[in-house]
C-alpha cells in the first residue's frame, strides 16, 4: 500500500452483517472483489439478456477527491458472459446509499448469483476535476474528426 492511500469507512448493512469486507485478492490486485448480498434462501436468477442491480451489503464513505470504481471480474465475463453494465460504474464520494452492482447476463445460459459470490471488483482512483473552456475553435491534430474505428484495425 502506498503512503498516499486513501482510508475508505465502510458500514456493513443488516443483510450484508455476515459477509466478508471487500479485499484485495492479491499481492498487486488492484481491485476489491465486491460480494452479492442476496438472501441465503433467495438466489438471483438471470436468465440470458436479464440484467438487475445485486445488492453488496455495504455502504462506504469514499473521501473527496477520490472515487470508486465497479468494474466486472473478467473471469465471470469469459466463463458466464455475466458483465457489469454502466462500466466503470462509479460511486461518487458524497454518495451514501448502499453499493449495488448492476450485473447483465450475456451469455446464453443462465447465471446465478449465491449469497457471497464475487461478482465485481471495486477500485478506489484519485479525481481530477476539469475546467471547461468555451472557445470558438479548436486546434487542429492529424486525426481531426476521425471517430469510431477512424485509426484502422492494425
Amino acid at each position: 500500500m502506498s503512503a498516499t492511500a486513501p482510508t475508505v469507512e465502510v458500514m456493513r448493512l443488516p443483510h450484508g452483517a455476515d459477509l466478508p469486507l471487500p479485499a484485495y485478492e492479491s499481492v498487486h490486485a488492484a481491485g476489491m472483489d465486491l460480494r452479492a448480498a442476496a438472501p441465503a434462501d433467495a438466489p438471483i436468477t438471470l436468465h440470458p439478456g436479464d440484467r438487475t442491480a445485486v445488492p453488496t451489503g455495504l455502504v462506504m464513505a469514499i473521501p473527496p477527491g477520490f472515487e470508486g470504481q465497479v468494474r466486472p471480474r473478467s473471469g465471470l465475463a469469459l466463463r458466464s458472459g455475466v458483465t457489469c453494465l454502466n462500466s466503470p460504474g462509479t460511486i461518487d464520494a458524497d454518495y451514501r446509499g448502499e453499493v449495488m452492482v448492476i450485473l447483465a447476463n450475456l451469455g446464453e445460459k443462465d447465471f446465478i448469483v449465491r449469497r457471497g459470490d464475487r461478482i465485481a471488483q471495486l477500485l478506489i482512483a484519485p479525481v481530477v476535476r476539469a475546467a471547461l473552456l468555451e472557445v470558438e475553435a479548436l486546434g487542429e491534430t492529424e486525426r481531426g474528426v476521425g471517430g469510431f474505428g477512424s485509426t484502422g484495425v492494425r
